[in-house]
């Protein structure tokens, strides 16, 4: 061996002679035998390879030295190198994948392979990349992050999927290796959306495509690797993703096609169903998908349904019928809407009265009364799983009336259970029926009330519990001890006949509380109770192994202690346990009851807070607005002065223009003719003067309006500052009542902890067994305790009760100002509308106005201009203008001087 080491050493320019090398090594390492040799041969051999590989490992160097020799392309060493590294990998696995991991860009050589042209180097390098990942969490990290996953599914693309051969196996045992218990690579592989990229591998095609023994197997791995993603052993946030990646991609509807079809193997089918139960499990939106798939047949039956019948039909496949389970298992985990519907299946107002078509409750109702021992066992898991954790249906279960022979009256559900039970009927049959029993009335004392209710059940369980069976009995007298001291536990004292009381000294009586423990600590101790806990999927190697549920195990585990100390409690301590436990439950309704008070007091504190930060910001806009009307009545007063100034100027003008003016000779017509003009222009001058008048009044009213508001400004503003001092006493009143109602929750949260601490000692005085010398001094001063602090919460009680009605008061108080400024704010918009009207009227009389006078003037000054074309003196005119600003009179005389002209 070292010679042919010292050749890969110095040899390397020489291809041929390096290839017989590494061929020489690899067979030296290598087991594989093409002929059958016998097994003692077989073993020598195995022995003398690992003897040879932890030689050539010895010298890590020749490791490493294997890993540049995989960088040469040609084919005479590359293959060669390519099988002896996988050989050595094979005979010591641990050690090899150390060194690699350590050499520098080990791995990444490695990866090279399938990148590689010639298709035996590649498929090589799949198988070395298998055994190199084989539980190695370092290295499959490597190797997820150098990009296998993309190049292993274009290499299982390439091949045709689930139709490709053995190296499309090959490179999804690869997949597996690095995703099995690897979250990280799990998390890479559905965030680089590859998860998407397995759906085409379940398309099937028809039922006539046959079915080789490769595509099977190829199949089959595809259906593990989509288990690996959504197993329930992964972290839930890692599998509740990827179960909404593979119902959003579209893979559970090809899943469920397969499921539906015709034609497919047995062991695939059985997959398919452990599949999808684990793609659906815990996770609404599938769950709600799988229970609107319909199977392909007329009339479309639902896929539950069909998948319960081969459940409890005897002649199908033990394996499928445990995989048809687990898939109903997993479509009851966590859905409540599921469990409502099955059972609502078995009650009496939804039974088809046709009998055309058959339930999923009645289905389970068959299986559990059937002669199939495992039909009995499947269906009570099944309707136990139905109930788990769901008081509701437990309740609902209850109804369930069943018709058990005509002419009989028919008999509870409950009833029948119990009946079968004391039949004596197969070990796997009552094992069911009593895991089912305990699963219903745990959680439910009515289901208790009504199981006790029947005189024969509690005679029927002590006398179970009480004989000397065999080992094959242990573990029903177990179940049995169980089911009663869930009947002890959840007991609510109902039944005078059946109080907790009664029932324990019924125990000590006919069984012992130390016989009772004893049998009831058979069921942990069963060699199958270990197994089932382990798991969820109901996985045995043959039907007598199907004793134990998955769920009933967490149930067993929670109950077996809280049982045990319940047996061993005294009835005083019962009845202490009781009181403290009502007196709790007032304190903590009161407490419950102030907190609400609270909650509601701060929601509606904050919505005054709200409201007066609303009222203030709308109180300052309107104060905002009065000021911009007050300015801009101002410019308008100014505008009107300022005409008034203008029109008087031109008004002078005019008469003195009018003086100079002189007629020479004209015509008497055309003089007469402007005479009546200007007679009219007179009278229309006049009608302006007095509508002149009437707006210069109409002004002063204004003017003195304007005074009036400007009060009104003051007082308003003298309100709005009386109003913002209220809002900062509001303020500071507001901050009085929240740090009253952070003393309030203070306290409360100090009576939450005297809570807790008489809770404690609750559990004190159940854990501790008294002397009867000292227990009664002892109880005695714990309960005078006990009375002094319940006397001191309910005066803090009364306290916090008079400080909310304080509050009260003080939020009643808060209301009426606020309603007062809001009626303040509604008087000053009133008034702001008013002057906003006329100070608008005025402004467009004022325009009416101005235009009338300009056109006015327009007119006297086109006239004067005639009548000096046609040479006519104006002086009688002029003087008629002068006299219409005086008085009446004048106006007279001026008229006699025109007609003396004339």
């Amino acid at each position: 061996m070292d010679h042919l080491i010292h050749v890969l050493q110095t040899d390397r320019s020489d291809s041929e002679i390096i290839g017989y090398a590494l061929d020489t090594l690899y067979n030296i390492i290598s087991n594989d035998e093409e002929e059958e040799v016998e097994e003692n041969s077989t073993r020598q051999s195995e022995d003398f390879g690992s003897q040879f590989t932890e030689i050539f490992i010895k010298q890590q160097e020749n490791v490493t030295l294997l890993l540049s020799l995989l960088e040469e392309f040609d084919f005479h060493v590359r293959w060669p190198g390519v099988k002896l590294l996988t050989s050595l990998l094979k005979q010591l696995g641990p050690q090899v994948q150390q060194i690699i991991l350590v050499s520098p860009m080990g791995v990444s050589r490695l990866m090279d392979l399938l990148a590689d042209s010639r298709e035996v180097i590649r498929n090589d390098g799949v198988l070395l990349l298998q055994a190199l990942t084989r539980s190695n969490g370092a290295i499959q990290k490597i190797v997820a992050f150098e990009n296998a996953f993309e190049r292993l599914l274009d290499i299982i693309t390439e091949e045709g999927n689930s139709d490709g051969g053995i190296v499309v196996e090959d490179c999804l045992i690869l997949l597996q290796n690095l995703l099995k218990n690897n979250n990280s690579n799990q998390n890479f592989f559905k965030e680089g959306s590859y998860i998407q990229r397995m759906k085409p591998w379940f398309d099937v095609g028809d039922e006539n495509s046959g079915w080789s023994a490769q595509k099977v197997t190829n199949l089959h791995v595809m259906l593990q690797l989509v288990r690996v993603l959504v197993s329930p052993t992964n972290p839930p946030g890692a599998t509740s993703s990827c179960q909404k990646a593979m119902f959003q991609c579209g893979l559970l509807q090809q899943l469920c096609t397969i499921l539906m079809a015709t034609g497919v193997p047995a062991d695939i089918l059985t997959e398919t169903i452990n599949t999808v139960s684990e793609v659906i499990r815990g996770y609404q939106v599938n769950q709600d998908y799988f229970a609107s798939v319909n199977a392909p047949s007329n009339p479309p039956r639902p896929a539950i349904v069909v998948l319960l019948m081969s459940m409890v039909n005897e002649r199908q496949p033990f394996v499928l019928r445990c995989a048809v389970l687990y898939c109903f298992q997993c479509f009851l985990y966590k859905n409540q809407k599921g469990q409502g519907e099955i059972v609502s299946t078995l009650l009496p107002s939804t039974i088809d009265a046709t009998g055309n078509s058959v339930s999923a409750g009645q289905l389970l109702c068959g299986g559990l009364f059937s002669t199939d021992s495992l039909s009995n066992w499947c269906a009570a898991v099944a309707l136990a799983h139905a109930l788990q954790e769901n008081a509701t249906q437990k309740e609902q279960l209850l109804r369930v009336q069943l018709a058990t022979s005509i002419g009989n009256p028919p008999v509870s559900l409950l009833q029948q259970c119990t009946n079968i039970l004391s039949q004596g009927s197969k070990i796997q049959t009552r094992v069911g029926l009593l895991m089912l029993l305990c699963t219903w009335l745990s959680n439910c004392p009515i289901a208790v009330t009504h199981f006790l209710h029947n005189s024969a059940n509690v005679p029927f369980l002590t006398g179970q519990i009480a004989e000397n069976l065999g080992e094959e009995e242990q573990l029903v007298q177990g179940l049995c001890a169980l089911l009663l001291g869930i009947s002890i536990y959840f007991n609510d004292n109902s039944l005078e006949s059946y109080m907790k009381e009664k029932l324990k000294q019924l125990i000590e009586k006919r069984i012992g509380k130390e016989n009772f423990i004893e049998k009831l600590g058979f069921i942990s101790k069963h060699e199958l109770y270990s197994r089932a806990s382990q798991k969820p999927q109901p996985n045995f190697p043959s039907p007598e192994y199907m004793i134990f549920d998955h769920e009933f195990t967490k149930l067993v585990k929670e109950l077996e202690g809280v049982i045990t100390k319940a047996i061993y409690k005294s009835s005083e301590e019962d009845k202490k346990e009781e009181e403290v436990k009502k007196t709790l439950e007032q304190h903590d309704s009161i407490v419950t009851h102030y907190k609400n008070m609270i909650r509601e007091q701060d929601l509606q504190l904050e919505e005054l807070k709200q409201q007066i930060s609303t009222l203030k910001c709308q109180n300052e806009q309107l104060q905002t607005a009065v000021t911009q009307q007050v300015s801009q009545i101002q410019q308008h007063k100014d505008q009107y002065n300022l005409l008034k100034v203008q029109l008087g100027k031109d008004n002078q003008h005019q008469g003195s223009y009018s003086d100079k003016t002189q007629v020479n000779g004209i015509q008497s017509e055309e003089v007469g003719r402007l005479r009546e003009e200007l007679e009219e222009l007179k009278s229309n001058q006049e009608l302006l003067q007095s509508q002149l008048a009437e707006k210069n009044s109409l002004i002063e009213n204004l003017k003195s309006s304007q005074t009036s508001p400007g009060t009104n400004e003051q007082s308003s503003a003298t309100a709005s500052a009386r109003d913002s001092e209220q809002i900062a006493e509001l303020k500071q009143e507001l901050a009085t009542l929240k740090s009253q109602l952070n003393s309030q929750s203070m306290e409360i949260t100090k009576l939450q902890t005297e809570k807790q601490e008489l809770l404690q000692k609750t559990e004190t005085f159940a854990k501790s067994v008294p002397v009867p010398g000292e227990s009664e001094a002892g109880m005695a001063t714990k309960t005078t305790d006990v009375e002094g602090r319940l006397s001191a919460l309910l005066q803090e009680t009364k306290e916090l009760k008079n400080e909310i009605k304080a509050l009260s008061e003080e939020r009643t108080a808060i209301k009426e100002q606020l309603d007062a400024s809001n009626s303040t704010i509604a008087i000053l918009q009133n008034e702001k509308n008013k002057l906003e009207m006329d100070v608008t009227d005025s402004k467009k009389e004022q325009d009416d106005l101005l235009v009338l006078l300009a056109d006015q003037d327009q007119k006297i000054f086109s006239l004067k201009n005639k009548l000096k074309e046609l040479g006519h003196p104006v002086e009688e005119e002029d003087e008629l203008e002068s006299g219409d600003q005086d008085d009446e009179e004048d106006e007279d005389e001026d008229d006699g001087k025109d007609q003396g002209h004339i």
